[in-house]
């Protein structure tokens, strides 16, 4: 995962130009920070996604997330998490029925796999719509 960090909120000192990690969509930069607002920072990743963060680093495209998604890029351990390549792709109708039980993973743009309720759903979208099947897994048991 990341470092602990025990100053809350997590980007209280985060200034223009900062790297930082998002567990989506991977490097990126620091772009605009703001004071007065419900989100507080915006960050511009590598492949020109631009998203708002709380201070928290909560990010402005899902209301649904309680935890945090982006990072700076020295306080993550990505060792921690799943990179590794499919070795069978999954058929449209399979997709379909591990999204309707929950067991649907999604690789998302940083290389992360994350549960699909984890990923940005526009992202899922435009996987779906480009027919991108490849960059969807039948979620891993532990242990397995």
């Amino acid at each position: 995962m990341s470092k602990k960090v025990d100053d809350k909120p997590y980007f209280k000192m985060v200034k223009v130009d900062d790297e930082v990690f998002g567990l989506v969509f991977g490097h990126g930069v620091v772009r605009s920070v703001w004071t007065d607002g419900f989100y507080e920072l915006e960050v511009e990743y590598d492949n020109h996604q631009v998203v708002p963060y709380t201070r928290d680093g909560f990010p402005g495209w899902s209301g649904k997330l309680d935890f945090q998604t982006v990072f700076y890029k020295e306080d993550i351990d990505l060792m921690s998490y799943d990179f590794t390549p499919i070795h069978r792709t999954l058929s449209v109708k399979e997709i379909i029925k591990l999204r309707d039980k929950k067991r649907l993973e999604v690789r998302c743009p940083s290389g992360i796999w994350q549960s699909l309720n984890k990923c940005a759903p526009y992202v899922v979208e435009e996987y779906l719509e480009n027919n991108q099947l490849h960059l969807f897994r039948k979620q891993s048991k532990k242990g397995e």
